[in-house]
């Protein structure tokens, strides 16, 4: 069975161009209002005194979620929380093309011993956000995600940020968003109306409950605008999950 719906596989322009910041280009707009809308059900989410690393994953690839992440990333700076977004997905990096900076160092190469932190970390010009970009891609991704060196540099990026978000690898795709969501506090899971196989989704979710990943929940994108008013076609909402529903 495919992924997809017929003939409604999203196209690759975030790969090629980057995603594009609403939050940032268009603040008044309703998409960003769906944006801050999520931004504070996560706040709602997180126990208090915890962590606050969030991962951001779909079921498949080119389903929104670097979009998703790089905007969120954004709301969260924009209340003068000091946040950090990670591009942990290694294998088609978007965030060094979405905030113009270089990906000669980053995940990758702190990750392999390349490089120290300070390098591996850049500002953007967002205040409040810095991100740690993807870096080369490298032939053991998630063996890299999977090492102590990945759950230490967590740790102490919850020293020094308020907010880590991570744009993952979608889970049906490759093992390292579920080694990822594990290591987090939470983990969202991005889905496109009208595109994503229902079964899919499903395959995803299990998958994430076998690593004991606290699902915080979904959001729906590419929300059809004649049948969800106000939100401009793009992000239709955040609706909680938890294993006892």
């Amino acid at each position: 069975m495919s992924l997809f719906r017929k003939n409604k596989k999203l196209d690759d322009n975030t790969m090629k161009n980057g995603a594009p910041l609403i939050v940032e280009y268009k603040p008044t707009s309703p998409i960003a209002e769906q944006f801050r809308t999520v931004r504070t059900n996560i706040k709602f989410s997180i126990v208090a005194n915890q962590n606050k690393v969030v991962s951001i994953t779909s079921a498949n690839s080119s389903e929104g979620k670097s979009v998703f992440s790089s905007n969120l990333a954004c709301t969260f700076a924009e209340q003068g929380e000091k946040t950090i977004l990670i591009d942990a997905d290694m294998r088609r990096p978007t965030v060094y093309k979405t905030f113009m900076v270089s990906n000669q160092n980053g995940l990758s190469t702190y990750l392999s011993g390349n490089s120290n932190l300070d390098e591996s970390i850049l500002k953007t010009d967002v205040d409040n956000l810095d991100v740690m970009v993807s870096g080369p891609v490298p032939p053991n991704p998630a063996e890299l995600i999977g090492s102590d060196r990945f759950k230490n540099l967590l740790n102490t990026l919850s020293k020094y940020y308020e907010w880590v978000l991570i744009d993952t690898p979608p889970v049906n795709t490759a093992t390292d968003a579920s080694l990822i969501a594990a290591a987090s506090n939470g983990t969202i899971i991005v889905v496109p109306q009208g595109i994503a196989d229902k079964s899919s989704v499903k395959g995803a979710i299990e998958q994430l409950k076998k690593v004991n990943a606290k699902i915080l929940g979904s959001v729906m994108n590419r929300v059809n605008a004649k049948k969800t008013a106000g939100y401009g076609g793009y992000y239709g909402g955040y609706y909680g999950v938890d294993d006892k529903r």
